[in-house]
């Protein structure tokens, strides 16, 4: 399933229809029906438009539904599973996230990953495949994702396995952050020039 939300980029109370039937999908997820079905969410779009705001709000709201959640920058986790590896400590924490019931992984695809990153990263997914739920946040199309891995076979078949049974939430706009420092530019230069009247 696949929605597309348009995050408006000048007034909040004025939202475009595609923003709220969009959002009535994203409180139907906060219900968190998906994480007993096993069920993924992969948050695409451009930095700044509230994808790790969104995955973050939904775990919380898992929390509060008595749901175990961990969240995880994708190159945290890497590095997580890398001193694993190195310290032979594999095995726990491959239980830890077993014990999870939706695991966040946060901007997938902003960093390129190295090989053996990358293979971490495959064998934390397939972990993952319909046991626990997982939110991914990324700023490239799954056409890009290659760059990611570094691998088309690698990259081919984690999609396969991340994106079966997953809700795709696209989302467009400008960026939150971006805006908001170009308002307190603004105002910071309206300041300055009546200070010189």
């Amino acid at each position: 399933e696949q929605i597309t939300i348009r995050v408006p980029s000048k007034s909040p109370s004025i939202m475009p229809t595609p923003l709220r039937s969009g959002l009535k999908h994203i409180l139907d997820l906060s219900q968190g029906h998906f994480i007993p079905q096993r069920e993924g969410i992969v948050f695409l779009g451009p930095p700044g438009v509230g994808k790790t705001h969104l995955a973050i709000g939904l775990g919380q709201a898992a929390c509060r539904k008595g749901y175990r959640v961990q969240f995880f920058t994708a190159t945290g986790l890497a590095t997580t599973y890398a001193e694993a590896r190195e310290e032979r400590h594999l095995q726990k924490l491959e239980r830890a996230i077993d014990k999870r019931d939706l695991i966040i992984v946060d901007e997938l695809g902003y960093v390129p990953l190295g090989q053996g990153a990358a293979e971490n990263l495959f064998g934390f997914f397939s972990q993952c495949y319909e046991r626990t739920s997982l939110i991914v946040t990324t700023n490239l199309p799954f056409s890009e994702w290659p760059q990611i891995f570094g691998d088309e076979r690698l990259t081919g078949a984690l999609l396969a396995r991340l994106t079966h049974r997953v809700h795709i939430v696209e989302m467009q706009g400008e960026s939150y952050r971006l805006n908001k420092s170009k308002k307190r530019q603004q105002k910071q230069g309206g300041k300055a020039t009546q200070g010189k009247k």
